[in-house]
């Protein structure tokens, strides 16, 4: 906070001990400027979180004496002008630096792809380059929030390709939420890019797009918050059930959210395996019995709900293996764990509120993971989209197969070896220096089988 107070120095004491009482830490004060008329003061503390932080300035305004001239933190100071950059990997300091990376010599480059297109992954960054699009209608837990906002979060996204995968990534934040514009630009700017990452595009229409992109593209088309969420939903469950020695095939296992990602998940574990998955919605269970459920809904039905189950999570949750959220925060009472099957395992995955809290599952659960970084047992995507894109460039693949998720989320489960799992470690960190290696070992060997 960068303070105006009265010519008083007692007033910085004040200041340090308004912060103290409302539960702040104060790491640094110094007096900035000072006149005749007035000091001014930067003071730097630590809070909680966001709402905290509003607590600790309020509590600086009420000292006497003092205006709170600017509040800035740390979050928003790593964002100012965006967090990344374009930077030359080739020397331009000289006239024949410039003729060999520009004009004369890069139209014989260009010339040389024009006679052998198979040489553009090989002469440009189009072997390493990723698009990452968004229509901004899904943003986060945040909804439909436009591509201006979601962009602070595509350029994390792609600093995250550059940190595990080695992968250049670019943002790509479309001004359109018509199916068939998103279509026709991700077409458009395709030959630029070895792979296509949709991003926080709201269901249904991610499923067409995707379908529609992967029909016509050449390059592999990879939606993450359906496939990425999926492929470290099934790596966390295949170690979850070695924690409570539970066979995959012998699970019931109860998904709450027919979404994207609540639609990918099922698919991925139904072909890993598990028999018995029921689809749990704002209006109940999923039951192909149900001619008023929508089309994707009524796929999703066709595919699950074996025994026909009726009623909401309460009921359907009763005697189930697994539960899987997906959905929104606070949906599941504690005490409904209660009611499963032996050594349950819940997976709360909604962000940033899960659908239960992980603190009060574990009392009932023998394995509880969330998506939040502040307990035990991240589910998160980082650790699979990195090396899925290396893998899938490294191989040259035209398309992400079943198989290749597959092997991925196993690549992911075995790093974690049998003398370090337990029920508060089934995933490895994102930071993890094997993961990402043999995610994309997983993928680029099923690519080339």
């Amino acid at each position: 906070m960068r303070l105006h107070t009265t010519v008083d120095h007692g007033v910085v004491g004040e200041v340090a001990t308004a912060i103290a009482s409302a539960g702040g830490m104060v790491t640094a004060i110094d007096v900035a400027e000072s006149s005749a008329h007035r000091l001014t003061v930067d003071v730097t503390c630590s809070a909680a979180d966001a709402e905290h932080a509003l607590e600790l300035q309020t509590a600086v305004a009420a000292v006497e004496g003092v205006e709170v001239h600017k509040v800035s933190d740390r979050t928003f100071l790593i964002h100012l002008g965006g967090k990344i950059e374009v930077a030359s990997k080739v020397p331009l300091k000289t006239r024949d630096d410039m003729s060999l990376a520009y004009t004369p010599g890069v139209g014989r480059v260009s010339m040389a792809i024009a006679e052998n297109p198979e040489d553009v992954r090989r002469l440009t960054i189009k072997g390493n380059a990723v698009a990452v699009v968004t229509d901004g209608s899904a943003v986060l837990g945040l909804g439909n929030i436009g591509p201006g906002a979601a962009l602070p979060v595509m350029e994390g996204k792609a600093a995250l390709f550059k940190r595990f995968g080695e992968i250049d990534a670019w943002p790509i934040c479309l001004d359109t939420q018509d199916t068939d514009e998103i279509v026709r630009a991700v077409e458009l700017i395709a030959p630029g890019f070895g792979g296509i990452n949709l991003e926080d595009i709201a269901a249904p229409r991610c499923f067409e797009i995707e379908a529609r992109l992967r029909e016509r593209l050449d390059i592999p088309v990879f939606h993450d918050d359906q496939h990425g969420t999926a492929i470290v939903v099934l790596a966390a469950l295949t170690n979850a059930l070695r924690v409570v020695k539970k066979d995959v095939g012998a699970a019931r296992v109860v998904v709450s959210g027919g979404g994207a990602a609540g639609t990918a998940i099922v698919k991925l574990l139904l072909a890993a395996g598990v028999q018995d998955v029921v689809v749990v919605d704002r209006s109940g269970a999923l039951c192909a019995d149900d001619a008023g459920l929508s089309p994707a809904h009524q796929e999703l039905a066709s595919l699950t709900n074996r025994e026909r189950r009726t009623g909401g999570l309460q009921q359907v949750l009763e005697g189930a293996d697994v539960f899987i959220g997906v959905s929104a925060p606070n949906i599941l009472k504690p005490e409904w764990i209660a009611t499963m099957a032996a050594d349950p395992v819940v997976f709360a995955l909604a962000n940033p509120d899960p659908e239960v809290d992980p603190a009060q599952a574990a009392k009932y659960a023998a394995v509880v993971a969330s998506g939040r970084s502040d307990f035990p047992n991240q589910i998160n995507n980082v650790l699979a989209f990195p090396g899925v894109f290396r893998g899938l460039l490294d191989a040259r693949a035209a398309e992400v197969t079943v198989e290749m998720m597959l092997r991925a989320a196993e690549a992911i489960a075995l790093v974690v070896r049998d003398d370090e799992l337990n029920a508060s470690f089934i995933m490895p960190s994102v930071f993890h220096p094997e993961v990402h290696h043999a995610v994309a070992a997983a993928i680029a060997g099923s690519s080339a089988r």
